[in-house]
């Protein structure tokens, strides 16, 4: 009988010793790392001065035949555009230096002004936008004269400050200086800017 409560009782602590070895708590589990929110592209705000530089080629004609021309024209810009997200509003100033010799008239321009507004829709890095406002010219023998201008351009901010695009305008000057005539002039030209 002693033989058997000893079987027993031996078999029973060999049964429980897998129970009572090791650490009784409930194992930690490995911490779940969750993946990065994806960041939503951002573009770049446009608010703020600007000045810089542009040059080009023009083409001028009158309504008197054959008294037309065309060269390079380049100068200083400078301005100051307002960004509502994702359009952006502005004004500035042109003055291009000019030689553009008249054929068939003892002239030429010699520079122009521009005063303008413009307005446009931001894609990406870059600037798509319509512009018109006050312009004048200059020529060397035969007056002045004022009119106006429409156009368009496309503006890429390389970096933070400085930008870069194009831009082409066509400008109408009605009895235009003592010649009396009228006048057209179409710009393209490029430009370099720093902004503020």
């Amino acid at each position: 009988m002693f033989k058997t409560t000893t079987a027993i009782a031996t078999v029973a602590a060999f049964a429980a010793m897998p129970a009572l070895a090791g650490n009784v708590s409930e194992p930690t589990s490995e911490p779940v790392i969750a993946a990065p929110a994806p960041i939503a592209p951002s573009t770049p705000n446009w608010t703020g001065f600007y000045t810089g530089g542009q040059l080009g080629w023009a083409w001028v004609d009158t309504d008197i035949a054959g008294v037309d021309g065309d060269d390079v024209i380049g100068g200083l810009v400078a301005g100051y555009d307002y960004d509502f997200g994702n359009w952006v509003l502005g004004g500035g100033l042109d003055y291009d230096f000019a030689d553009i010799g008249l054929s068939g008239a003892n002239a030429s321009v010699e520079e122009m002004f521009r005063a303008k507004l413009r307005g446009g829709y931001k894609i990406g890095r870059g600037l798509v936008y319509g512009t018109g406002g006050y312009a004048w010219a200059d020529t060397d023998n035969i007056g002045d004269g004022d009119g106006w201008f429409l156009g368009g351009g496309y503006e890429h901010l390389v970096t933070e400050n400085v930008s870069v695009g194009g831009e082409v305008l066509y400008h109408e000057f009605d009895n235009f200086g003592n010649a009396n005539t009228d006048v057209d002039a179409t710009t393209a030209q490029v430009r370099v800017t720093y902004r503020f």
